[in-house]
């Protein structure tokens, strides 16, 4: 059976105002471009004629600029889930244009099986070979999995963008596994090794559901990390050097234990300096994501395995996996998100989870989403994925941020997405907070004196110790958001004065 070939015009033309389109891919990679590039463009032809165009995005991760920043800008988009690191869209959703739930992207395909989000309509799957049959079609997906194998089963229609951009070889690193229903049918999820494959390198589609495929050559919009700074790799250094001093105590065991690095450049500074101290042996990495620094190291030997749902990476730095495929079929793994990011695996693992929060309080609680407890910034991601079930959660952060105007660390989380309960380190270009076996209090100097910025130490001791009434973890309601409040008013944090607050 040969398939309609349709254009990307064509396949946004059948896109109906109101429908429920579900994507393959996770981050910028793997994701379908060539329909919503014109879709974008339909949606904005309709508003120009006075006629209702929005539709809702169902995703792995965050997505790209094709998908949700230029639909965000088309005023296009009814609802969103579960995650974004897109600039439009985040205006937009600031603004209160759109509906957005933040999620934990570990639940989202569940979520999808159990019809949280109602019909989905659409899924649209960026491939990189199909075979064609008139029953089942087995598709290779690209550098990401994300949700596609349960999308491919739930939707009603599905368009597969073939996008020559990516070689067929991509279908070597795979492993396409859905778990089965909750309840007593449903099995452990036999991964037992970082490398274990347990599923197919393929996902199924039933043929009678698919309407089109869209030929394409389209490369990624990767993004290049910001080059490392002072701060990142002082970052990296600390953290190394507290893992060696957990594996010297033995809580480590001497093999070591697989990492787990959130996206960007702090995660990336962290992998380099682990890779390039000679205290850390050889390790593993069971993770969201992989990025560039992680390719680097696995090509040296220094990361044996990894394991993924996306290859988060460059374009020239995917090329290099292609090229190399015979020795990355052995060492990399790309998986569906809801066993890359599943409870039950990390915990087996024993992951250490890196993440990078955007604040953290002086009692442990992190914020990763909001600014000033309102404003969108990201998401949570899968971050608490990882660090609620990881070995040892650790969160890593610069201590101040635009110029020193703002602290990392403040009295107060303006929002919290992990609690002070599930958050074990937190390391900043200060210095290592180890915060396992303390209470409140406790917590709140080693913070402070460990991982505050120096300018920020002595408005930070004046809150602890003068401001906060007593009670097992002090607070101050009047005062407790005071850095924020100044941030607010004045434009820099160090300007606090609690006094204003009593």
């Amino acid at each position: 059976m040969a398939y309609t070939r349709i254009t990307a015009a064509e396949g946004a033309a059948m896109i109906n105002d109101g429908d429920y389109i579900a994507l393959g891919g996770f981050t910028p990679n793997g994701v379908p471009k060539a329909v919503f590039r014109e879709l974008s463009k339909r949606a904005i032809r309709e508003h120009e004629a006075g006629k209702p165009f929005q539709v809702g995005i169902l995703t792995g991760a965050s997505s790209l600029q094709s998908v949700e920043g230029d639909m965000a800008n088309a005023h296009a988009i009814k609802f969103r889930a579960p995650f974004s690191t897109n600039k439009d869209f985040r205006t937009h959703t600031n603004l209160g244009e759109i509906d957005y739930e933040d999620m934990h992207l570990g639940h989202m395909a569940e979520r999808l099986r159990h019809g949280f989000y109602g019909t989905v309509d659409w899924a649209i799957i960026e491939v990189s070979s199909i075979e064609e049959n008139d029953d089942v079609c087995k598709a290779c997906l690209t550098s990401a999995g994300g949700i596609a194998t349960t999308i491919a089963h739930l939707a009603k229609r599905v368009i597969l963008e073939f996008n020559h951009f990516h070689s067929p070889v991509a279908r070597l690193l795979h492993d396409c596994y859905e778990p089965g229903e909750c309840g007593f049918a449903r099995q452990p999820i036999p991964i037992i090794h970082v490398n274990d494959k347990v599923g197919n390198d393929y996902i199924e589609i039933d043929a009678k559901k698919i309407v089109g495929v869209v030929d394409c050559n389209i490369p990624e919009e990767a993004r290049a990390f910001k080059a490392l700074t002072p701060e990142t790799t002082q970052i990296g250094y600390n953290v190394a050097e507290f893992l060696v001093a957990e594996r010297d105590t033995g809580r480590i065991p001497p093999q070591f234990l697989p990492l787990q690095s959130g996206v960007g450049a702090t995660g990336n500074a962290v992998l380099q300096a682990l890779g390039q101290d000679p205290k850390i042996p050889h390790f593993e990495v069971y993770s969201e994501v992989v990025q560039d620094a992680a390719i680097d190291l696995m090509e040296k030997g220094i990361i044996t395995n990894a394991s993924a749902t996306a290859m988060t990476v460059t374009n020239e730095c995917l090329q290099r996996v292609y090229d190399n495929i015979r020795y990355f079929k052995q060492h990399l793994t790309i998986r569906q998100s809801e066993i890359a990011n599943s409870p039950e695996v990390i915990r087996r693992l024993g992951v250490i989870a890196l993440n990078t929060p955007l604040e953290c309080d002086i009692y442990g609680n992190e914020n990763s989403s909001h600014i000033c407890g309102s404003k969108l910034m990201n998401g949570i991601g899968g971050s608490c994925d990882y660090e609620r079930n990881g070995y040892i959660s650790i969160f890593t952060t610069p201590s101040t941020a635009k110029d020193g105007k703002i602290s990392s660390i403040v009295p107060m989380c303006c929002h919290v997405d992990s609690t002070e309960h599930d958050v074990d380190v937190i390391v900043t270009e200060q210095g290592v907070a180890d915060l396992r076996g303390k209470g409140p209090v406790r917590r709140a100097h080693e913070i402070i004196e460990h991982c505050a910025h120096p300018d920020y130490r002595p408005l930070l001791r004046d809150y602890l110790n003068h401001i906060a009434p007593i009670g097992h973890e002090p607070q101050s309601m009047r005062a407790a958001l005071a850095f924020h409040d100044t941030l607010l008013r004045k434009g820099d944090m160090r300007l606090t004065d609690f006094a204003e607050y009593i």
